[in-house]
């Protein structure tokens, strides 16, 4: 078996000697030949000076430095369009992801899958953040039309042949996950141990999980457009419902209902049609990121160039 690791890397410097040294150990014990592709997300630490020594000390070691910060999943998408063996796997730079766990994913990609997640056991983050993860992870197999994949995570394995069926993409918004359900429906998962961080901290917060979820909804599926529709729908029921109540408590009492109830109801229909634009709002968003022409990424120089 040939094998590339991919580690999309933003303030790694101080973690990318250890992750490299236990690949080393690893590597070599479960495929023919290997490489790790290291790709700088315009880190404002030292990380891309780490990448070029490690990469002049080992020759197994590319290093991918891009011109700015484009995200996770947009260098993850450059690492594996830059990988040359046959299973690509992708894990973070932070040794939460144990390099020791890759024999795990391999041994089950070569039971017939083409995708293998390493789910962890048990995560090592807030009740908060695991819980908006989790709402995430579901929203992202949703979309990919696996609702059986429900645990998506970043440490993964897969074919390199998948490429195929994204090798025109080009949009700055991306999710990987989503582009490899584009050429496979075999996905498969397998329980991996997770390190707990000793050095930083995670760069997800509560508004890049809010704005992933967003991307997800909004770049990749049609539903909340066709529930801002529903709901349109809904209400016009409920606006005829609500002139028919006033018809009738004019023509048996005499009187319609004063103020409190028109406010009320004004309200409501007008909260519904500014959710509704809201949705639309963000996929005109959408259309005008991919319509004026910026990339996924771009990159800057490699080690190997």
């Amino acid at each position: 078996m040939e094998v590339s690791v991919v580690v999309p890397v933003y303030n790694g410097a101080e973690t990318l000697p250890m992750l490299v040294e236990e690949l080393a150990h690893i590597l070599p014990s479960v495929a023919e030949r290997y490489e790790l592709v290291l790709v700088n997300d315009g880190s404002p630490d030292e990380s891309w000076q780490v990448i070029e020594r490690l990469a002049a000390r080992h020759a197994w070691i590319r290093g991918v430095d891009l011109m700015r910060n484009y995200g996770q999943h947009n260098a993850t998408l450059c690492g594996v369009r830059e990988a040359r063996y046959e299973v690509i796997v992708v894990m973070d730079d932070d040794l939460q992801n144990p390099p020791k766990e890759i024999p795990k994913l391999l041994s089950k990609l070569q039971e017939g899958y083409d995708v293998v997640y390493g789910v962890a056991r048990k995560r090592q983050q807030v009740w908060w953040k695991s819980m908006a993860s989790a709402i995430v992870k579901r929203s992202i197999a949703y979309v990919m039309g696996m609702s059986t994949v429900r645990d998506i995570s970043a440490f993964k394995a897969f074919r390199s042949d998948l490429r195929k069926a994204f090798e025109d993409f080009h949009n700055p918004d991306v999710l990987v996950d989503v582009l490899l359900s584009w050429g496979t429906s075999r996905f498969a998962s397998v329980p991996v141990d997770e390190s707990p961080r000793t050095v930083g901290k995670s760069n997800y917060n509560f508004l890049k999980l809010v704005k992933v979820s967003l991307l997800v909804l909004t770049s990749y599926t049609t539903i909340p457009l066709r529930f801002a529709s529903i709901l349109g729908f809904a209400f016009t029921l409920f606006g005829l419902g609500v002139l028919s109540y006033v018809l009738i408590t004019y023509f048996v009492a005499g009187s319609i209902p004063g103020f409190p109830f028109l406010a009320s109801t004004v309200v409501i229909f007008s909260g519904v049609q500014l959710f509704a634009l809201g949705i639309i709002g963000e996929y005109l968003a959408r259309v005008f990121e991919r319509t004026e022409g910026k990339k996924a990424y771009v990159i800057s120089r490699k080690t190997d160039a």
